[in-house]
């Protein structure tokens, strides 16, 4: 039997019936409507080993709360249990994380095994086998996406509080696949933030080696990173580019030689030609990071069979997780990355880079200015010698960005920062009484400026998680519809770095904004890419089921290609490096990607939406909003649905104001 094969349904369509007259029998005809749902939503779940058919007619009759007083109280009840059984389930799953997440001392054997644990790993079927979870189904409507999208804005906060309630009850996963699932994430993320690439030996175009001994980037971000650094350097920089772009192509088709990866080469690396002192590399790291990803997709297809409303990862992501139709957010991607004020952003930044652009382009975001990595680590060190300086300089940096004295302090002293051991991130609390995690970089010695830079997108996201935790309207609404929503505001509060560091003066302001309109724009532009790639693999690979990690790897970088050809190439040339692959978070968080490229787009009509009003108290009205669906939400938050035409038409007043 497979992992994702449970016990068959054992309620027919007669043993239904039987319930629900017997409900209407008790309470009168006025709830056969509300009987007959909850009767159904109970039966699609009931198995033999719940009881029979005399057990679940028993069940019904006994425990349907009509409306009104009973139901409130029931509403009440559950709520206050499930929010702590999940928060505090959370906050244990979350410190046993803590040792292979931040950077700290490793125990060898140990840490992986901590952080796989899981202190309830059949808990969807226990809330089942104890009757928690029929007690919310049988009372209380399991909406889908099509139903709150039609009739969500008239509902009550009660309402919404009933639907959520019931949508935490889903298929009943097996403890066997929950272990599997766990695990095949955890080396997902093991992978990819272990994947450092050591550069120590990578020569540029003219044989130079320039990065220090030791000296390790992780693919893709730090790559990148130093790709971006280099454009302070008109003498070498472009060379230099080339060069670790060749790096994280390598990445993306897995031809990364061998000894370079494992640290043993003492060789110069030619990147581009992929030679180790002029002979070619044959010993290659090949396509591990498609090994990951596949595993990823035999997990989904044992998911796809618990879930006949949503039956594959493409479908959960959209209509469960994210609460936007496939439909629309591939629509938004297209329209974006298709739109004609790309061609005169472009035409922008050949101007600012006085030369033809070439792909490694897409990454440029220092649209107000050049200034050296060392100038603006400096700028940081003023400020924050460290993380730790950071952490306690919040509740003023709060202030600072306009919060009032009591709330600065109350939002800023909750929140504990630490250093990755990947990338940046950030974790909610998972009960109120708990604070919220901010992981981000640092230099060696300091916490320098790409440190301070992800620490201030992490904070957006960590005031999103403590507002929308403590002033929510219920608990059972904590939270914001889905993660675009949290990178709104992380980009939001990213953007105002500059002016945190007193880099940016209030006279300022109109400029920075017409700034981040372009910067924002050129940003979702980048990413809005790879999210499509990441949509079109994951349709071919419910195609081609058993593909292997050599055709999943082929097909990605034909994909890169194709969107690169369509979209891409009228702007920053042709691509041999195939881009728009390199994103690690397709292996370690699949089907994410999208919400970067929404987040900037949501952020920007929400910063669009504060100019001239009060960005604190926005912040808090916003994020404390509720978790309804993103397009209520946003409509409750700045009056419009989402779209790209705000950005769009702020982008193109900004080349007019400085000069494109």
């Amino acid at each position: 039997m497979s992992l994702a094969e449970a016990t068959p349904p054992a309620i027919d369509a007669s043993a239904s019936q039987h319930a629900i007259e017997g409900i209407v029998e008790r309470h009168g005809e006025s709830v056969r409507a509300a009987a007959m749902r909850g009767v159904q939503q109970v039966a699609a779940r009931w198995t033999v080993d719940d009881g029979d058919a005399i057990a679940f007619a028993e069940f019904c009759a006994a425990n349907f709360a009509p409306p009104g007083e009973a139901r409130t109280r029931l509403l009440d009840r559950l709520e206050r249990a499930m929010t702590s059984v999940s928060g505090h389930l959370y906050e244990i799953r979350r410190d046993l994380r803590w040792w292979t997440d931040v950077r700290t001392d490793n125990v060898a054997g140990v840490d992986d095994v901590l952080a796989k644990f899981d202190p309830a790993p059949d808990l969807s079927d226990q809330l089942y086998r104890q009757k928690v979870g029929f007690l919310a189904l049988l009372n209380f409507p399991r909406s889908d996406l099509a139903e709150m999208l039609k009739q969500g804005g008239a509902w009550s906060v009660d309402r919404w509080a009933e639907s959520r309630l019931a949508q935490s009850f889903g298929p009943r996963i097996p403890a066997a696949l929950s272990e599997r699932a766990r695990r095949i994430g955890h080396e997902a993320s093991v992978f990819v933030s272990g994947f450092h690439v050591p550069v120590e030996t990578l020569v540029d175009g003219s044989g130079k080696r320039w990065l220090p001994a030791g000296r390790k980037l992780l693919a893709h971000w730090l790559v990148r990173e130093e790709v971006k650094a280099n454009y302070g350097d008109p003498a070498n920089g472009l060379a230099r580019q080339r060069a670790l772009m060749w790096v994280m192509a390598r990445h993306i088709d897995g031809t990364i030689p061998a000894s370079v990866i494992d640290g043993s080469n003492v060789l110069d690396w030619d990147s581009e030609r992929n030679t180790l002192d002029g002979k070619l590399a044959t010993n290659l790291h090949g396509p591990q990071r498609y090994a990951h990803w596949l595993a990823h997709r035999d997990l989904a297809f044992e998911f796809d069979r618990l879930y006949p409303e949503a039956p594959t990862a493409i479908a959960r992501k959209f209509d469960l997780d994210r609460e936007i139709p496939e439909t629309e957010v591939e629509r938004l991607l297209t329209d974006l990355l298709g739109h004609p004020v790309m061609a005169k952003a472009a035409a922008w930044l050949r101007t600012r880079l006085g030369r033809e652009l070439e792909p490694q382009d897409i990454y440029f975001e220092d649209i107000a200015e050049v200034k050296p990595a060392e100038e603006m680590n400096a700028a940081v060190k003023r400020l924050f010698s460290d993380e730790k300086a950071f952490e306690r300089k919040l509740p003023e940096v709060l202030k600072g960005l306009g919060f009032k004295p009591d709330e600065a302090e109350f939002l800023g002293s909750r929140i504990r920062v630490e250093i990755a051991r990947g990338s940046g991130h950030a974790m909610r609390p998972g009960m109120p009484e708990y604070g919220a995690w901010l992981r981000t970089s640092r230099l060696d010695a300091e916490m320098g400026w790409d440190g301070f830079d992800t620490a201030m997108h992490e904070l957006g996201h960590n005031l999103e998680q403590l507002c929308s935790t403590h002033f929510a309207p219920r608990p059972l609404l904590r939270g914001v519809p889905n993660t675009a929503c949290t990178e709104a505001f992380a980009f939001l509060y990213q953007s105002m770095g500059r002016q945190v560091l007193g880099l940016e003066t209030k006279e300022q302001t109109a400029r920075a904004f017409h700034v981040d309109s372009l910067a924002t724009m050129l940003a979702a532009f980048q990413i809005a890419g790879p999210s499509l790639l990441e949509l079109h693999t994951w349709r071919w690979i419910y195609t081609n089921p058993t593909a292997t990690p050599e055709q999943l790897r082929d097909q990605v970088l034909a994909i890169a290609e194709r969107l690169w050809t369509r979209f891409y190439e009228p702007h920053f040339g042709k691509d041999p490096y195939r881009i728009l692959a390199a994103y690690q978070h397709m292996v370690g968080h699949p089907l994410y990607l999208a919400d970067y490229t929404i987040g900037h787009v949501m952020s920007h009509q929400i910063r669009s939406h504060l100019r001239g009003k009060d960005l604190a108290a926005e912040t808090k009205r916003i994020t404390s909003i509720g978790s309804f669906t993103p397009d209520y939400w946003m409509r409750k938050a700045v009056g419009s649905p989402l779209s790209i035409e705000p950005l769009a038409k702020d982008c193109a007043a900004a080349l007019r104001a400085i000069g494109g």
